[in-house]
C-alpha cells in the first residue's frame, strides 16, 4: 500500500536531496535519511516519517495503512518542523479525534521532510505497539 488516498486532495512535497538525520523519541532510535532509497513502498506519502519509519523498523500504528483517514500516526515534530511540508485540512481534520494534540502535532503519513536540516520526532506512549508478532 502506498499512502495515497485518491479522494483527498495530496500535499505539496518536497523531497530529500541530500542525507539527513531522522530521530525517533523516547526510543532514541535514529536513521540515516538516504533520499536515493525513498520511497521504501510501505505506508504513508513515499518519504514520509511512516515511510521511513517503517522501512527502517520502527513501529508506529496506522490502522488506515497511511492514506490521512484516521490519526493512530499521530507524532509530535520536537525538531525540523520547518523542513516538513504543510499540512492540508484533510489532515487537520484527522488530528481533531487524535489524544494529546499539541501544536506540533502531525500524522507520520502526510509529512515528508525535505532533509534540509535533521528531524527529531517523539511518538506519543498511547501511540507506541509494544506487541509485535513473529515474522
Amino acid at each position: 500500500m502506498g499512502g495515497i488516498n485518491p479522494y483527498i486532495e495530496q500535499p505539496q512535497v518536497q523531497p530529500p536531496t541530500k542525507p539527513y538525520k531522522l530521530t525517533f523519541l523516547p526510543m532514541n532510535v535514529t536513521i540515516e535519511v538516504d533520499p536515493t532509497k525513498i520511497p521504501y513502498e510501505h505506508n504513508g506519502i513515499p518519504g514520509s516519517i511512516l515511510d521511513i519509519a517503517l522501512g527502517s523498523g520502527v513501529d508506529i500504528d496506522h490502522a488506515c495503512g497511511g492514506v490521512c483517514a484516521c490519526s493512530t500516526c499521530h507524532v509530535h515534530i520536537k525538531q525540523g518542523a520547518e523542513t516538513i511540508n504543510e499540512s492540508l485540512e484533510e489532515e487537520d481534520d484527522q488530528l481533531e479525534s487524535a489524544p494529546g494534540l499539541t501544536p506540533k502535532s502531525r500524522l507520520a503519513c502526510q509529512c515528508v521532510p525535505n532533509g534540509t536540516s535533521d528531524v527529531v520526532v517523539e511518538i506519543p506512549e498511547w501511540n507506541r505497539n509494544l506487541v509485535q508478532e513473529g515474522h
